[in-house]
C-alpha cells in the first residue's frame, strides 16, 4: 500500500511539472490563450487554445477571429497528430491516429464553424486557401514545441481537408491520412449517380426504388406521421417548407442509406403499415437534416460545396410524376447554400488537387469504406505511389477505420506507418 501510495504521488509530481512546463511553453507563442481541460487518459495534460487567426492571410489589416483547437500533451519528443476537422468541434477526443502513433494531438475546429467563427460571416473568406492556411499557422506555431514527426489526418469533410492542407502545404507534415474523404469534380459529380446505380445486388437496388416510390405515393399519409415526429422534435422548416423537406428526404435516402451502412434486409414490404414504413424513414434519413437548425448548422459547409468543393444531386427520371413540391426541370442539388449569398461553382481548385492526388509521391494513407456512397468520389488508388489505399469490404462512412481493418491490412498500414515516423507502432492499443 505504501509503495502505491508513493507512485501516486510521483505520478501527481510528473503530470504538475508536465503542465507548469507545458504552460510557460504557450506563454511563448504570440496570439495563443489556454485553458487546462480535463486530460485524457494517457496524456500529460490537455487544454482549449483559442488562436488568433487573420480572416484573410493574404491582408491582415482585413480582421482576424479567435480558432478553437484542442491540445493534448504526450510529451515534446513524441510525434504530433493534427486532426483537421472539417465542421465544428465542441470537445475533445484522442483520435485512433493519435493513440496508434502514440502522438500528441491539436484536434482543430475548422473556421466559420461554431467559436471559430469572425463576429460577421463574410463568406468571401471561407475556402480552402484561407482553411489550410490557418492550419499552417497553427503547425508553424507548434513545431517550436514539438519536433518530432507531425500526422495529418480527418474524416468525411475533415479528410478532403487533409488532403487540400498537404496540397497547398506539403512540408508541414510527413504523413497524411484521409479518412472517407471525397474530392468532387463538380457541383453535381456523376460519380455519385454512378455508385448508386450499382450498390449492393439488384435485387436490394429495386427494394430502395420500390420503397422511395410508395413513400412518394402515399406522401399525405406518411407525412401526417412525420408532422407529429416534427412537432416532437421542435423541427421548423422555413429554408425549405415541409412538403420540400419530405420529397427531399425521400430523394436522399438511398444516398444515406449506402453511407451509414443500412442493411438491405431492413427495407420494409411497400405492402407493410405506414408505421413501419414511416419508422424506417425516420432510421435511415429522417427530416432533421432538412430542417432550419440543420441549414444554420451546415451553412459554411454548403457555401464550401457551392463555391469549390462540389457535392452531388438528385436523379429524378423516374419520379418526376410523383414529385410535387420541388423544380423538375433540372436534378435537384443536395446544396443549400445560406440564402441571400450569391455563389458560383468553380471547380478549378479541386480538379487540380483531384489531379495532383495521381502525381504526388508524398506518404498518404487512404482509408474509404466501399459500401460508403462518398467512395465514389474518393481518391482513387495510384499502383506505382508509395502511398497506401484501404477500401473497407462492408464498411461505411462511420465505421471504415483502422482498428476495423482485416488482420492482414491493419499490419500492412502499422508497417508502413511505422517506418514513415521512424517508430515501432502497436495496433493492439486500437482494440
Amino acid at each position: 500500500m505504501k509503495y502505491l501510495i508513493m507512485l501516486l504521488i510521483v505520478v501527481a509530481v510528473s503530470t504538475a511539472q508536465a503542465q507548469t512546463e507545458l504552460e510557460m511553453q504557450l506563454f511563448e507563442l504570440p496570439d495563443v490563450i489556454f485553458k487546462q481541460i480535463d486530460t485524457p487518459e494517457g496524456y500529460a495534460a490537455a487544454y482549449q487554445l483559442k488562436i488568433k487567426q487573420p480572416i484573410d492571410h493574404n491582408d491582415p489589416s482585413k480582421g482576424h477571429f479567435y480558432q478553437r483547437v484542442f491540445l493534448s500533451h504526450k510529451s515534446y519528443e513524441a510525434p504530433t497528430a493534427i486532426i483537421t476537422n472539417g465542421y465544428g468541434r465542441p470537445t475533445n477526443r484522442i483520435t485512433e491516429v493519435a493513440k496508434l502513433a502514440a502522438a500528441n494531438q491539436l484536434q482543430v475546429e475548422h473556421r466559420y464553424f461554431l467559436e471559430s467563427s469572425p463576429d460577421s460571416l463574410d463568406y468571401a473568406y471561407l475556402d480552402l486557401e484561407q482553411a489550410t492556411a490557418d492550419l499552417h499557422n497553427i503547425t508553424t506555431l507548434f513545431k517550436n514545441l514539438y519536433k518530432g514527426k507531425w500526422i495529418s489526418s480527418g474524416i468525411s469533410k475533415g479528410g478532403t481537408t487533409t488532403i487540400f492542407y498537404r496540397y497547398f502545404y506539403p512540408d508541414d507534415v510527413d504523413v497524411s491520412i484521409p479518412y472517407v474523404a471525397p474530392v468532387n469534380h463538380s457541383a453535381e459529380d456523376p460519380r455519385i449517380y454512378d455508385f448508386l446505380d450499382k450498390a449492393g445486388t439488384a435485387e436490394c437496388r429495386a427494394d430502395i426504388k420500390a420503397y422511395q416510390i410508395k413513400m412518394l405515393e402515399e406522401a399525405a399519409e406518411m407525412k401526417s406521421y412525420l408532422k407529429w415526429y416534427a412537432k416532437g422534435k421542435d423541427l421548423q422548416f422555413t429554408y425549405l417548407n415541409f412538403d420540400e423537406a419530405y420529397e427531399y428526404a425521400i430523394l436522399e435516402y438511398p444516398f444515406s442509406f449506402w453511407q451509414w451502412g443500412s442493411n438491405c434486409t431492413t427495407i420494409p414490404e411497400v405492402t407493410a403499415p405506414s408505421d413501419t414504413l414511416v419508422q424506417h424513414f425516420v432510421d435511415v434519413v429522417g427530416l432533421q437534416f432538412f430542417s432550419d437548425a440543420s441549414m444554420e448548422k451546415f451553412g459554411s459547409h454548403y457555401f464550401q460545396s457551392a463555391e469549390e468543393m462540389g457535392y452531388y444531386g438528385f436523379e429524378i427520371d423516374e419520379f418526376k410524376d410523383l414529385i410535387k413540391h420541388l423544380d423538375t426541370s433540372t436534378n435537384p442539388s443536395a446544396i443549400f447554400a445560406p440564402k441571400g449569398i450569391d455563389v458560383t461553382f468553380d471547380g478549378e481548385l479541386t480538379n487540380k488537387v483531384y489531379k495532383w492526388t495521381q502525381e504526388t509521391d508524398l506518404p498518404f494513407i487512404y482509408i474509404n469504406g466501399a459500401n460508403d456512397t462518398w467512395s465514389a468520389t474518393a481518391v482513387p488508388e495510384v499502383k506505382s505511389s508509395p502511398s497506401l489505399w484501404f477500401f473497407m469490404k462492408d464498411k461505411s462512412h462511420g465505421d471504415a477505420r483502422i482498428k476495423n481493418l482485416n488482420q492482414v491490412n491493419k499490419q500492412k498500414l502499422v508497417r508502413k506507418l511505422g517506418i514513415w515516423l521512424e517508430q515501432e507502432l502497436d495496433a493492439g492499443v486500437l482494440d
